[in-house]
């Protein structure tokens, strides 16, 4: 993002906040509020920097003819995320596994696209799905199967207050339509 527009950017979200805080009866003068609406301003927009990057374009950045068709695997991805129903985080790990159909990408453009998707407003199963298809649409893989386990703060903060709960979403295509594939790829995430 140019850095004039960020800057445009960070003065709206400064003058929203100073609103906000108003409207709960804080002073905004307060020693420990003054830089608050920058500040939150700021981890706004590094929390939603997902809306400036191009998902599909790292993964052809790294892309390699390959004749490899067995499963790859990159578990234990942690990632942050902001619900986009309260704008309370949620976080959690992905685990993503394609199997190559001619192409492979390097390991890290997995979690790169995972931290992508995850820096913008969410809800967890379009998360899931986004990952998904992102993998599928650029690599055409023979299958493509994404899990994400998370924990929601719109959950545990407020509403029903529950703080041990763990969502659980999944998404699949292709050769994980098999229930044997499927099953390979939970029994090695089990072996953690």
């Amino acid at each position: 993002m140019e850095s004039e527009e960020r800057e445009k950017r960070i003065e709206g979200l400064k003058e929203c906040c100073s609103n906000m805080l108003r409207l709960m009866g804080e002073d905004v003068e307060r020693e420990g509020l003054v830089k608050t609406p920058e500040r939150v301003a700021r981890a706004i927009l590094d929390t939603t920097a997902g809306y400036n990057e191009d998902p599909e374009a790292i993964l052809r950045g790294a892309m390699f003819k390959e004749d490899y068709s067995q499963m790859v695997i990159v578990k234990d991805i942690d990632f942050y995320s902001l619900c986009e129903h309260h704008i309370l985080p949620f976080f959690g790990k992905v685990h993503v596994a394609y199997i190559p159909n001619g192409y492979i990408t390097g390991l890290s453009k997995i979690a790169r696209v995972v931290e992508v998707f995850s820096r913008r407003l969410q809800v967890q199963e379009r998360l899931t799905l986004q990952i998904k298809e992102c993998i599928q649409k650029t690599l055409n893989p023979l299958g493509v199967m994404v899990v994400v386990e998370a924990q929601h703060l719109c959950m545990q903060m407020r509403g029903v207050k529950k703080q041990n709960s763990v969502t659980t979403t999944s998404d699949f295509c292709g050769a994980f339509n098999q229930a044997k594939t499927r099953e390979e790829f939970m029994n090695l995430l089990r072996n953690r």
